[in-house]
């Protein structure tokens, strides 16, 4: 699970700085996870977070297209809601990696809410093993073909070009039925029960299903909360070798640079936001089942109330963490460089209510499901140190985390 190993500077349940503290100290037992089984594809929306769990279903209203910006038409759309009378109207869907592309957001018809999943403890039960599939897998581009493609841009970076870049691949699974999207939620998280696990339409006939371990922004009155991952390096069953990787990603230049990076961004996009931000000197440790992270936690206070989680998403949107550095140059090497559209990877997943509190979730670790078609994504963060063979085995690893949730493996 998403769990912080060292713990300065990083808000616990208990501290203040903890954003969107749980729901009462009465907590049901059962309740968060009755809404993880209670989850159908479709109109249902599902969202977990350390926080609090919500499942929405049905549409009250979807957010309208227009020329106006992503954050203007959600406070529209809220403050109408609760002209009409529902008291607390909430948000939820997800954004694209490209900003100019359609959100899918939409307020539904009813959210039910509980605790926390890991403050439930029927979240300790194993989840069903997957039914056996025979899946087809296609990977696009090929690993030897991504290996090319990081071995070039890590050349243009040694040239000055830019600083950093994320690439990403993709595998595509076909089988002869549709994927059994609610036993796959419920699998990650399980697996990843005080991670960001989600499960929302993406476009019309598109899921988008994942278990992220990356908090984009969050906000709670005035309060803000970000939490950038950048580097990273795969868990190991060997727990003396666990050890070792995770005090190695610690240590490790390369991957501290690109951290660095990501942080340096993170503090230049919130600081006009704010009265006061808190950015730790140093990167901790967070693990998930398949992977070590770097993680830095930044807090701070509003300088305008009327600021919003989404209006803050927004603003970091794209981080270098998913894109690159600059920002520009990186959309542009990604555009050159991957054979896809990410579409919702890499994007944002999350919720808002009428008064601009939130949480927002990096769109990682994660596939697109249309028809009896899985299209899985994973990527990694390209800087002058990188080295092709790392790159390709890192974003295996990263595809680990859904391939054991479907039960296959490449």
């Amino acid at each position: 699970m998403s769990t912080p190993v060292r713990a300065s500077g990083v808000p616990t349940q208990d501290s203040p700085d903890a954003p969107h503290r749980p729901l009462p100290s009465h907590l049901t037992p059962g309740a968060a996870t009755a809404l993880l089984d209670a989850y159908r594809p479709g109109e249902d929306r599902f969202l977990a977070t350390p926080h609090r769990t919500l499942l929405g279903h049905g549409t009250a209203t979807e957010l309208p297209s227009g020329d106006e910006p992503v954050t203007v038409r959600v406070k529209a759309v809220l403050d109408a809601r609760r002209r009409a009378g529902d008291r607390d109207p909430v948000v939820l869907g997800a954004l694209p990696f490209d900003p100019s592309a359609p959100a899918a957001l939409a307020v539904p018809r009813t959210v039910r809410r509980a605790q926390a999943l890991r403050e439930d403890p029927l979240v300790a039960l194993p989840a069903t093993a997957p039914a056996p599939v025979d899946w087809r897998v296609r990977e696009v581009p090929s690993a030897a073909e991504y290996g090319e493609a990081v071995a070039a841009a890590v050349a243009r970076m040694k040239a000055g070009d830019f600083a950093k870049v994320v690439l990403a691949r993709t595998l595509e699974l076909t089988s002869d039925t549709e994927p059994d999207l609610p036993a796959m939620l419920r699998r990650l998280a399980h697996r990843d029960p005080s991670g960001y696990t989600f499960a929302v339409p993406s476009g019309p006939g598109r899921t988008l299903v994942g278990a992220s371990p990356e908090l984009l922004v969050s906000r709670t009155g005035r309060r803000l909360t970000a939490n950038p991952l950048a580097g990273s390096a795969p868990r190991s069953d060997d727990l003396a070798e666990d050890v070792r990787r995770a005090a190695a990603l610690l240590e490790s230049e390369k991957d501290l640079h690109e951290h660095a990076v990501v942080v340096d961004a993170i503090r230049e996009a919130l600081a006009p936001y704010c009265s006061r931000l808190n950015v730790p000197g140093h990167p901790t440790l967070v693990r998930t089942a398949a992977m070590w992270h770097l993680s830095t936690t930044v807090t701070g206070d509003l300088a305008e109330p009327a600021t919003t989680a989404l209006d803050l998403a927004c603003a970091l949107h794209p981080t270098p963490a998913v894109c690159g550095a600059p920002t520009g140059l990186a959309r542009k090497v990604i555009a050159e460089s991957e054979p896809f559209d990410r579409g919702a990877y890499t994007g944002m997943v999350g919720w808002q209510n009428a008064d601009g509190d939130g949480e927002w979730v990096v769109t990682i670790r994660c596939a697109e499901a249309e028809g009896r078609t899985l299209r899985l994504f994973a990527g990694a963060g390209i800087v002058a140190g990188s080295s092709p063979e790392a790159e390709t085995a890192e974003t295996g690893a990263k595809f680990g985390t859904f391939l054991t949730a479907v039960g296959t493996s490449l």
